[in-house]
């Protein structure tokens, strides 16, 4: 069975974590197939929006630390796998920000450690009432140092360096307030909120989200002025694309625009 399941849905590619007896810890198998999915994705124009999902009771419990235990046997204590896994988690959740199409969270149940930072390291997120975030390894003696990097361009820094340091749990109230995630909804309605969101960016011009997305991300390591610079040169590139003309025209023409489809 793999521990990824993939579902499109037209423009919609949908996948779901599907280890839910490990509460969809990111295990070495768990990050290779999720690397191996979002990869595939980036290479499919086809695909417009990703909706990041989990089956069972949890979204992501984080590492899973029997498995780092075990990696503790090794001749150097676990030195080199240690280094192997936070490498390719972290490769894992700059491709959710380099790849092409934006990535949705759909949250439920709780999103612990590399779990909170994975919904940090989506574009959105929509999170079921009651879901509970924290990067709590610091109560056993782990400091969140990888999810801090997501949550603290998250969130505010003082709420992130709380969170990391007393191990306090949030729920999605609070993860609203901050930033962390987009909406807060009911459980059951969670799913079609999510889809909601994704259907009317699917709906938008591929070629705009796309460069937009890049730009969105680019310009925000950059000066004021550089980013300026920056995003002027984005303007240019999509106000050349013909589906950007044919948008404008319609829009002054007061008549839906013909894009791809």
């Amino acid at each position: 069975m793999s521990l990824v399941e993939r579902t499109d849905e037209g423009a919609i590619a949908r996948i779901k974590l599907a280890a839910p007896e490990r509460l969809n810890a990111l295990s070495d198998a768990m990050l290779a197939a999720l690397q191996a999915t979002l990869d595939t994705i980036s290479a499919e124009p086809e695909i417009r929006v990703v909706i990041l999902a989990a089956k069972g009771t949890a979204f992501c419990a984080g590492h899973d630390l029997k498995e780092m235990q075990a990696a503790r046997q090794a001749p150097d204590g676990g030195a080199a796998a240690f280094k192997d896994l936070f490498d390719r988690c972290a490769q894992m959740m700059l491709t959710l920000r380099r790849m092409p199409q934006p990535v949705i969270a759909q949250v439920h149940g709780i999103a612990t450690a590399a779990g909170c930072q994975l919904v940090a390291s989506c574009d959105m997120a929509v999170a079921a009432a009651g879901t509970r975030f924290g990067v709590n390894g610091v109560n056993i003696g782990l400091f969140c140092s990888t999810p801090m990097v997501a949550l603290s361009r998250a969130i505010p820094a003082k709420a992130a360096f709380e969170m990391l340091t007393t191990g306090r749990f949030i729920e999605t109230d609070e993860a609203l307030r901050l930033g962390l995630i987009n909406r807060a909804v009911p459980a059951d309605a969670l799913a079609d909120t999510t889809s909601e969101i994704a259907l009317t960016i699917a709906g938008k011009l591929g070629a705009a989200v796309r460069i937009g997305k890049r730009s969105f991300y680019d310009q925000a390591e950059m000066t004021e002025t550089e980013a300026y610079a920056f995003a002027g040169a984005a303007m240019v590139e999509n106000m050349l694309n013909r589906d950007t003309a044919e948008g404008i025209s319609a829009f002054l023409e007061k008549r839906a625009p013909d894009w791809p489809r």
